[in-house]
Order: C-alpha cells, then sequence, then structure tokens
C-alpha cells in the first residue's frame, strides 16, 4: 500500500511578500486545473459527476469556497516552503 512521504516544511516560515505571491500561486494552480479540465470536455456542474464531465470547482477561483480555494493554497505555499527548506531564494 502507498504511504506518502512529503518533505516536512512544518518549520518553515514565509514572510508576508512570499504569501502573497503564494496567493498568486494558487489563483494560478486553479486556472491551470480548469484549463485542463475544459480542454477535457469538463464543464460546470452543481456537483461533479464522472459521467457528465461536470465539476462545481470549474468557475473563477474568486468565486470557489473558501475550502476549496485551501487545496490551491496547500499546493502553492507547501511549494514555495520546499524552496526554501533547501535553500533557494525567491527574489522579486
Amino acid at each position: 500500500m502507498y504511504n506518502p512521504k512529503p518533505i516536512d516544511t512544518s518549520e518553515i516560515k514565509l514572510p508576508d511578500d512570499i504569501i502573497e505571491l503564494g496567493e498568486i500561486i494558487a489563483k494560478n494552480v486553479h486556472e491551470q486545473w480548469a484549463s485542463n479540465r475544459i480542454k477535457q470536455g469538463w464543464k460546470y456542474g452543481i456537483k461533479r459527476d464522472e459521467i457528465k464531465k461536470e465539476h462545481p470547482c470549474l468557475v473563477e477561483y474568486d468565486k470557489l469556497s473558501e475550502e476549496d480555494k485551501e487545496y490551491d493554497r496547500i499546493t502553492a505555499f507547501e511549494t514555495l516552503k520546499l524552496i526554501k527548506k533547501f535553500g533557494y531564494k525567491i527574489i522579486k
């Protein structure tokens, strides 16, 4: 059985400017996901339906629930933390 072992980034604290970047990345993660789904023939639907290819998250990022936004934020912030953990610097 698969046992995921993500690298622990819990000790990494992100400064405010990087948190702002994280929000931009989270929105873009959603845009990429939605773009790919639409290319695959998916469309908006009130509930997820694999057969009809409908999904309730095929809306603009700002219209997502906070719970759905959190999914994209986790991806963005964990990636940024991993970059910092390995000693890279993020400079504007």
